[in-house]
């Protein structure tokens, strides 16, 4: 067996390896690619193309080379990651929209703000901008350590000795594995005094920083909406801030239209990309108001155009682009960056401590390199010094020596000079032996030493060195420091749907079997007094419209139920039907249970408005009535809220809407009826269960409820077809709670009552029995009569036949010239 085969493998674990092997691929991707270092705010791929540059010699105020050359020295010396990574960190350096202080000053096409791609790097030219001439300052004066390049073969530094603290000034974004930073770009001027400021005051808060740093400053301006999540983010180190476009509005030239313009986009949003979006929810129709949008923009700035319809409401098409489109976005916000070759999330402060902690260590390394090269330029100084002092004395001494090295021996032996001294004694020129010359080396003794001891003091005293980092600070901020171009405005409500929708008012109807629909007021004709009207709703058989709102999109609908909830909907939320269909029922648009019925329709106006003076009433069929304020129902929920509490055996039977100086009426099933005034009625909580409308006799319940809006006649019905109507001034205000007063008699004639509503002669009311059969009757053929008469026939009914239900029929919708086409007889549901 050879020695080979007898060579024994020890046995790797797979699981160990494959751990090993991804966190050491985790950590080169991490502190190698991905994330910039804290000191100077550069990712590797940057900090390589600019000292490339550097060493290139092409600054600010050289000329422009090819970029492929600067491109060949990344990748051939410091970057061996292909030509495109490398030509890809040159170009977005060197663009203004996404750099908010470019390092790569660029001469060709760089790409543009419409994703563009930027020409080959053979045809374009760059150079490095001025404010990169303090990013690699002092690199020459041992201030950062130097490493390896790939290959062994050259040094590369490991660190820039940046006084710009580019982390902050421009940002960074990287995705590393299994973590990310986001850092927003910032202003100079603000960074710069944010950073003095914590010279002068070492103990200063993250709360007074924001003081002075008030937020991110992005290259094409725009809004920032709100500052919660500005501070959440410095204090923390994570937040998250809405980005708005800043738009204006224009009247069209020779029209009355208007048009949105678009100054200002979000940062790093595409606007190509932006206007196609707007073009495609146009051509989707999911924004009907835009006529026409165009990109309007040019060398001196962004301007989309986007030209409205006749009439339309910019404020409103201006949400829905908000809800839609890129013209606002939200930038998360992640101070991750390299901090000792760790990866590490920072607040604000700490990466203000961290920068002024590394040019305290540049300082202090420049400052110890320039006194050692000032000790030994005096050490040179110093021999030169001896040698005109003793001047022909050397002068004999070199003539006489056979050689250099037996000069140099001599001088040394003689003088007590050192190597290098006594070499720089036999280099000098004859010329330097003129008095004149001789003045200056003494001059420049002097000078040296004065220089050697300030050197030495700034190195012993830690507040020169803050003095003088100070000091860079104001010269940096002074020389590239400009105005803000984001604006911090205060945080905006968020876009509900209501914002998006157009105010118009619609026509909202509601029939007897409980189908509701919408329609735009405006579809319906305007017609001469007398016309027969619009059929808003085809007649179908059992059903009939019994109610008729007009509401504007942005009221709410109440719905009560039978079970005590109550439901929210929007008008813009009503089903949008033909204007002789149905609409859609009820039960269909909420969250029911299997038994649970509406009970009760209110439109709204306001709510939030009309909360403070108005209060609801809900009537059960046990008499119990309960008030509570409007305010306990302005947060809907989808599954309904708790209106009021019941027993089991009770149900809500109606609701109204009370004004503060309203009476009620209440009806029961044996005829009896009390009318008390509101505030006989405490406001109560939404849960609470009410109080005692009327004392009910055994087997009796109520079966109407109503809230006097005028002093027309109370119209009753009977389950016989009987019924009577009475003024209101025959039932005397009462205190809630009693027997109340017989509103009509029931009897073996009249049967038990049906109901009661308030009706005037121009109303209509709709009889229906348990047959089907159905009478619609005007109330001016039904006289009024005493309270304590029984009544008169109504509706002719067969032996077996009773009416078991009575409703209001709504006008139809008719009007006059004079009106403009505006229904008179409609009333908004809320007044």
């Amino acid at each position: 067996m050879t020695t080979e085969e007898q060579e024994i493998h020890p046995t790797i674990s797979i699981e160990r390896e494959m751990r090993k092997s991804y966190l050491d691929y985790a950590m080169s991707v991490i502190i190698g690619r991905a994330l910039p270092d804290v000191r100077d705010g550069l990712k590797p791929v940057h900090r390589r193309a600019l000292f490339a540059m550097r060493e290139l010699s092409v600054f600010f105020n050289r000329p422009y080379v090819k970029s492929a050359r600067i491109v060949g020295d990344v990748i051939g010396k410091y970057h061996p990651h292909g030509d495109t990574a490398a030509y890809d960190t040159i170009v977005r350096m060197a663009q203004d929209f996404s750099m908010r202080y470019p390092l790569v000053d660029g001469q060709g096409n760089f790409g543009s703000m419409d994703g563009d791609s930027p020409a080959a790097m053979r045809y374009t030219e760059a150079r490095m901008t001025k404010i990169d001439r303090d990013i690699v300052s002092d690199l020459e004066k041992d201030t950062v350590d130097f490493g390896p390049n790939y290959d062994n073969s050259m040094t590369e530094p490991l660190v820039m000795p940046s006084k710009i603290p580019n982390l902050l000034v421009n940002g960074s974004s990287g995705i590393a594995v299994g973590m990310a930073t986001n850092i927003p770009p910032h202003n100079l001027t603000e960074v710069m005094n944010g950073l003095i400021a914590m010279i002068d005051n070492s103990n200063i808060t993250v709360h007074e920083l924001i003081e002075i740093i008030t937020g991110p400053d992005f290259p094409k301006g725009a809004f920032i909406c709100g500052r919660a999540g500005i501070r959440e983010a410095y204090e923390t180190g994570r937040g998250s801030i809405l980005m708005r476009s800043r738009t204006h509005v224009e009247t069209i030239k020779g029209s009355k239209r208007e048009a949105i313009i678009v100054t200002e986009i979000p940062f790093q949003q595409n606007k190509a990309t932006l206007v196609s979006k707007i073009a495609l929810l146009v051509k989707e129709k999911k924004i009907n108001a835009i006529a026409e949008v165009r990109d309007e923009s040019d060398r001196h700035g962004e301007r989309i155009v986007i030209e409205l319809k006749k009439d339309e409401i910019a404020d409103v098409v201006i949400n829905q682009l908000y809800k839609m489109t890129p013209l606002q976005r939200s930038f998360g916000i992640i101070f991750l960056a390299i901090v000792n070759n760790k990866p590490e999330v920072l607040n604000l402060k700490q990466i203000l401590e961290y920068f002024i902690l590394h040019r305290k260590v540049i300082v202090y390394r420049r400052t110890a390199f320039e006194l050692r090269k000032a000790e030994e330029k005096a050490h040179l100084l110093e021999g030169l010094k001896i040698a005109i002092t003793n001047l022909d004395e050397v002068v004999e001494l070199i003539k006489s020596s056979d050689n250099p090295a037996a000069a140099k021996a001599e001088l040394i032996g003689r003088f007590n000079l050192s190597d290098i001294q006594s070499q720089s004694i036999l280099d000098m020129r004859l010329q330097r032996l003129t008095g004149l010359e001789r003045d200056k080396i003494i001059q420049d003794y002097k000078d040296i030493i004065a220089e050697i001891n300030r050197l030495q003091e700034i190195l012993g005293d830690e507040n020169l060195v803050m003095k003088i980092i100070r000091d860079e600070f104001i010269e940096i901020r002074d020389t590239y420091g400009d105005e803000r171009r984001t604006e911090i405005i205060d945080a905006v409500d968020e876009i509900l749907p209501e914002d998006m929708i157009t105010q118009e008012d619609m026509a909202v109807t509601v029939t007897h079997t409980g189908y509701i629909k919408r329609n735009p007021v405006s579809i319906y004709r305007s017609q001469k007094r007398g016309g027969k009207g619009v059929l808003g709703v085809k007649n179908i058989e059992e059903d009939f419209v019994s109610n008729l709102y007009v509401a504007s999109t942005h009221d709410t609908f109440l719905f009560f139920t039978n079970h005590g909830k109550i439901f929210w909907r929007k008008v813009y939320q009503l089903p949008l039907a033909g204007r002789t269909a149905r609409g859609k029922a009820i039960v269909n648009l909420l969250n029911l249970a299997e038994d649970e019925k509406v009970a009760a329709i209110l439109p709204v106006a306001d709510l939030q408005n009309e909360k403070i003076t108005k209060t609801i009433l809900m009537v059960t069929r046990l008499g119990r009535v309960k008030k509570t304020s409007l305010e306990e129902f302005i947060k809907p929920l989808k599954r309904g809220k708790k209106a009021l509490t019941i027993n089991e055996d009770d149900e809500i039977i109606s609701a109204h809407i009370l004004t503060g100086d309203d009476t009620i009426f209440l009806f029961s099933k044996y005829g009896s009826s009390i009318h008390f005034h509101e505030s006989d009625v405490r406001t109560m909580g939404r849960t609470a269960a009410g109080v005692r409308g009327i004392r009910l006799k055994e087997n009796d319940y109520v079966v109407g409820s109503i809230v006097i809006d005028s002093d027309s006649s109370i119209l009753t019905v009977t389950e016989n077809g009987y019924g009577k109507r009475s003024p209101v001034a025959d039932y005397r205000i009462q205190k809630r709670g009693g027997l109340g007063i017989m509103a009509i008699k029931t009897s073996e004639r009249n049967g038990y009552v049906v109901g009661a509503m308030q009706v005037d002669d121009d109303s209509e009311v709709m009889l229906i029995a348990d047959s089907g059969k159905m009478i619609r009757m005007p109330m001016s053929n039904v006289r009024v009569i005493g309270r304590t008469t029984q009544g008169v026939g109504l509706i002719n009914l067969a032996d077996d036949e009773r009416v078991v239900a009575m409703d209001l029929v709504a006008p139809e919708e008719e009007s006059d010239d004079e009106s403009e086409g505006e229904f008179q007889e409609l009333q908004r549901s809320d007044e």
